[in-house]
């Protein structure tokens, strides 16, 4: 597995909030749900996302938002139109004056509004990201990221305008999946222009060496690595593996190995049945001691202490 497919099944969608909005203009919406990652696709008519800290950012039809949270923002007509409705977390709609608003705007399967014909049509899908796995997708995602519908040619986003409505047996899971594919092929795509910036584990993903020793750490973490066993497995000298996984990713290969393993183990420590010994084992480990001290070391904290933080949040 590679690197972006393993920081993507962290927020796999697994019953993630998805909607469709019908509205009339004058509208606007203030999303207020601290939700870590929301999927916007604008089916017809134009939207614009207002953050609290930055300019307006223009939807056309066709196009897709990917916002990262938690900070609130405004999604409406215009810019200039005050919000009418406010999202609250657990997907809560509300007057601005605190008025439930979710029986009154049912429009049917999976969609809500204000008005069954209304020109604006909009999928939103809502991802409850939680944990390092996922941080560390999120950290280098700008705070809103739009793909142009006209900039690339893909099914999928008229594969979930069509499914979104529809009420049949595994729908869920069909939904499920049909927003992880459209989140990946969105991401895949950003990452791909210049003005992305993508991150150094993304572009190595795609060297010779260095992708090949990547998806290695990734699927095996609990494999005793050494630079000398990983090299041999990637066909070259310890000593050129190690100047080219530097070189691209940004640190040494045990450095990345270590962080890699210290958040699966972080991830896996909010299971409230897993042992700390069973997590050592599981990221390569040998005793809760060992993963004790090198938690400590890096995180400042005892396993435990997260796994109490965690609880907390």
């Amino acid at each position: 597995m590679d690197a972006l497919a393993n920081l993507l099944d962290g927020p796999r969608a697994r019953g993630a909030f998805l909607l469709r909005s019908i509205l009339t203009p004058p509208w606007s919406v203030r999303i207020e749900d601290r939700a870590p990652l929301t999927l916007v696709f604008m089916v017809s008519s134009d939207a614009w996302i207002v953050p609290d800290a930055a300019g307006p950012v223009r939807l056309r039809p066709g196009d897709i938002a990917v916002v990262r949270g938690p900070e609130p923002y405004t999604v409406a007509d215009d810019p200039g139109t005050a919000p009418q409705i406010v999202i609250h977390p657990g997907q809560v709609s509300a007057t601005p004056q605190g008025v439930e608003l979710c029986e009154d705007m049912d429009l049917g399967v999976r969609t809500w509004g204000d008005d069954p014909h209304g020109s604006a049509v909009m999928i939103s899908g809502t991802y409850q990201m939680r944990g390092e796995i996922s941080q560390r997708l999120l950290s280098v995602l700008p705070h809103i990221l739009v793909l142009p519908g006209d900039d690339w040619s893909s099914p999928l986003p008229g594969l979930l305008r069509d499914e979104i409505v529809r009420d049949e047996p595994g729908q869920e899971v069909v939904l499920d999946r049909l927003l992880d594919l459209l989140l990946i092929a969105v991401l895949r795509d950003w990452f791909a222009r210049p003005e992305a910036g993508a991150p150094a584990w993304y572009v190595a993903q795609s060297d010779p060496v260095v992708g090949p020793a990547l998806r290695l750490l990734h699927d095996e973490p609990a494999h005793p690595w050494t630079v000398a066993a990983l090299a041999a497995r990637t066909g070259v000298s310890r000593a050129a593996l190690g100047r080219r996984f530097t070189d691209l990713v940004g640190e040494p290969p045990m450095s990345y190995l270590t962080s890699w393993r210290l958040s699966l183990a972080a991830d896996l420590l909010r299971e409230p049945d897993a042992t700390i010994g069973a997590v050592a084992r599981k990221v390569g480990y040998g005793s809760p001691f060992a993963l004790s001290a090198a938690f400590k070391r890096v995180r400042g904290i005892s396993p435990q202490q997260h796994r109490e933080g965690a609880a907390a949040s």
